[in-house]
């Protein structure tokens, strides 16, 4: 849409006010609000001040006064707030200069698009995230300097197999790795899951499925329809905003946290990639599983920087909780025609050109989606510029393999702290085009490890308690 359009829209549906949004360092969407009759076609071209020092990784306070520029493009009416409101998702300007905020991961995935197109490899970047997500009947947590303590509660936790509900226990609780799609009553998640699709739908996004996920207590997955970069990335914010706020409307909490049960699966964000020039695939040929040459060099390209990548996109330390052996994460960085023990898997559904793609499938939902994307094809597009070759397909459940084989594949870091020792040392190929920048590769860096590996490293864990207490 044009900004005269928006306005229309904002006219037709009687909107109040507009929602300018934008994210993070981290991923996290941030707004503020202004009323209707402040937003004019101009104010797509000026935009609007706020203070960038009170964003996570950003200004400092002496340098602090920033501008969001609405995306005509990106408007929608919030299906949650109480009066109608218009949703828009911007773009960050340094005040001084206007010039693109070099930390704002919307920027940075911008740059991807301008600099895949600047190759003339390709033109487009297409992302099909399968972002996974647990619903929770109840959460709590809290830390101190002498406590620590979680709790989650789960209608169809396998734990709950003995606890009386008002009275009574009808059964029907999802066991571990037991929840990959059972129809009701043992999927007690169906209607909300539902409610979630049709909201999507609503809200612009093109769904293709809903279904339960294979761990216990409420995992869920709802899939997108592929899209380009920066618009898959959009709509990523998009669907974690609308999975949170039905569920907090039907009295259930979502969380995207990697690894938030102990013994059984985590959740990922598998990510279908493809690159494409006009109308054509290039990504389908006559090679293995059907793939093209660019392909595989393009696999060749993240399987080698997938150590550096892990820091974007599984930037957690709960991350690694996940990408540990025998719960089908991807830990060991191979390739292969439909074997989801692989890094990299070539699905196989389809014979369609236009469907061939490539799967990578470490990646988890706490990432930055604009980040997490722009890195991966960064990643891939190094591997067709400099033609690296992925070495052979493992067409064998890796997990299965004797120990004398497996230790000769390569595996994915086993923390945060070695995911960011690795993006330290290799990023020259974030760095082309001016797409990522060394200050926010520094920062990210900082940042993680000062706010996050930190916080970690130096508390004790509960369980030490019951391991080393009486040492």
């Amino acid at each position: 849409m044009t900004p005269s359009d928006v306005l229309a829209l904002a006219r037709e549906k009687g909107v109040k006010s507009v929602d300018l949004r934008f994210a993070d360092l981290l991923g996290t969407w941030q707004h503020f609000s202004v009323p209707i009759e402040a937003v004019s076609v101009d104010t797509f071209e000026d935009g609007l001040g706020f203070d960038g020092s009170s964003i996570r990784g950003w200004k400092t306070i002496d340098q602090s006064d920033m501008i969001v520029v609405p995306d005509p493009t990106t408007a929608w009416i919030d299906p949650f707030f109480e009066h109608p409101t218009l949703v828009i998702s911007c773009n960050v300007l340094d005040c001084i200069t206007r010039q693109p905020y070099e930390r704002a991961p919307r920027n940075i995935a911008r740059n991807a698009e301008a600099y895949l197109k600047s190759t003339g490899i390709a033109d487009t970047a297409f992302f099909g995230p399968e972002a996974e997500f647990f619903l929770f009947d109840h959460i709590s947590y809290e830390g101190g300097i002498n406590h620590a303590s979680y709790r989650i509660d789960s209608r169809e936790g396998h734990w709950n197999t003995g606890r009386a509900e008002d009275g009574r226990n009808l059964g029907y609780k999802i066991g571990p790795k037991a929840g990959y799609f059972p129809v009701p009553p043992n999927d007690q998640l169906q209607d909300i899951r539902a409610a979630m699709m049709l909201t999507m739908i609503e809200a612009g996004i093109e769904v293709e499925a809903q279904h339960h996920e294979v761990a216990t207590a409420g995992q869920c997955e709802i899939d997108m329809r592929f899209s380009p970069l920066v618009q898959m990335a959009d709509k990523m914010m998009k669907y974690k905003y609308i999975v949170k706020n039905v569920a907090r409307q039907r009295g259930m909490t979502a969380t995207f946290m990697p690894k938030p049960l102990y013994g059984d699966n985590g959740s990922g964000m598998h990510c279908h990639f493809s690159l494409w020039k006009g109308d054509k695939n290039l990504f389908f040929g006559d090679g293995y599983a059907n793939l093209s040459q660019e392909a595989l060099w393009a696999i060749g390209g993240i399987l080698r920087h997938a150590p550096s990548l892990l820091a974007f996109t599984n930037p957690t330390t709960n991350s690694y909780r996940r990408l540990v052996p025998g719960y089908e994460a991807p830990v060991n960085l191979a390739y292969s025609s439909r074997n989801r023990s692989a890094a990299i898997r070539i699905p196989t559904y389809s014979p369609s050109p236009k469907a061939k793609r490539f799967e990578f499938r470490c990646p988890d939902p706490s990432c930055n989606p604009y980040l997490a994307f722009a890195a991966i094809m960064m990643a891939g597009l190094d591997g067709i510029q400099n033609k690296i070759s992925p070495g052979s397909p493992m067409d064998k459940n890796i997990y299965d393999l004797p120990p004398e084989i497996l230790k000769e594949i390569p595996s994915a870091p086993g923390s945060l702290t070695a995911a960011l020792g690795a993006l330290e040392r290799d990023h020259d190929f974030l760095l082309r085009g001016d797409v990522f920048t060394m200050d926010l590769i520094e920062a990210w860096i900082s940042y993680k490890r000062e706010n996050e590996v930190d916080a970690i490293a130096l508390r004790p864990h509960p369980h030490e308690f019951t391991m080393y207490f009486d040492a």
